[in-house]
């Protein structure tokens, strides 16, 4: 299994997306809440590039936000990302 990181704001409503849909797809990752932890929000935006949440990584490919990812699912692209497909 990949690991995915996901850095993640609890009141996002696109946050909450990602999460249900890395839920539907079975597979385990981790959320760095970034509400709380000025550095760790540094780190998404070195990380990313970008300064909205969600920002996903599987394993060192950033995958961007909830919208990549529901269009990687959409395309068929993201089972084999997950090692699902």
């Amino acid at each position: 299994m990949p690991n995915i990181i996901m850095y993640a704001s609890a009141l996002c409503p696109y946050c909450r997306n990602a999460r249900a849909l890395l839920d539907r797809k079975g597979v385990s990752y981790t959320v760095l809440d970034v509400d709380r932890d000025p550095q760790l929000w540094r780190e998404m935006e070195e990380c990313s590039g970008r300064n909205t949440v969600p920002q996903i990584f599987i394993d060192t490919v950033h995958i961007g936000g909830y919208d990549d990812l529901a269009a990687l699912d959409r395309s068929g692209r993201l089972d084999p990302l997950l090692g699902t497909g």
